[in-house]
């Protein structure tokens, strides 16, 4: 893994950051509710009021994923947290252990800036997944459910 490495995204990077959430969404099935589109990225990430930062990963020149996250704050902990929307390793090169690297990365990140945990969603059916995350120490949050209101 000597040729792997981790940056944050770039404006110039939108049409690569599209390219990972279709490939996200395609995995997850749910390829039919993509709305992001280039300028929307450009827009939410790099404009006047970012709402959401990301790190790209690299096998030496090539993009393989990336991990959109964005701020959010615990009244228990009493501290700002990170929300990980959503973590990718192109199927290619899935195996390699990018995506524990770029996890703990994420978390690396998440201590620096003095947050007091890291959270996110998995789709129930996504075994490997699941796996993958209880392999890191993190642990389902049992009795919770996930509600929304979309607009």
């Amino acid at each position: 893994m000597d040729n792997f490495n981790i940056r944050f995204a770039t404006e110039k990077d939108c049409a690569l950051l599209l390219h990972f959430i279709k490939g996200i969404a395609h995995y997850e099935e749910l390829s039919h509710l993509v709305e992001a589109t280039e300028e929307k990225i450009r827009t939410h990430l790099f404009g006047v009021k970012s709402v959401a930062e990301c790190f790209l990963a690299y096998e030496a020149e090539t993009p393989v994923g990336f991990a959109l996250f964005f701020h959010n704050y615990s009244t228990f902990v009493s501290k700002p947290g990170i929300y990980l929307e959503d973590l990718y390793i192109e199927p290619h090169f899935r195996g390699k252990g990018y995506g524990k690297k770029l996890l703990l990365h994420l978390v690396q990140t998440a201590k620096e800036r003095g947050c007091g945990r890291v959270e996110w969603s998995v789709l129930d059916w996504n075994k490997p997944a699941i796996d993958f995350y209880k392999s890191l120490g993190a642990v389902a949050m049992d009795g919770w459910t996930i509600f929304r209101i979309s607009l």
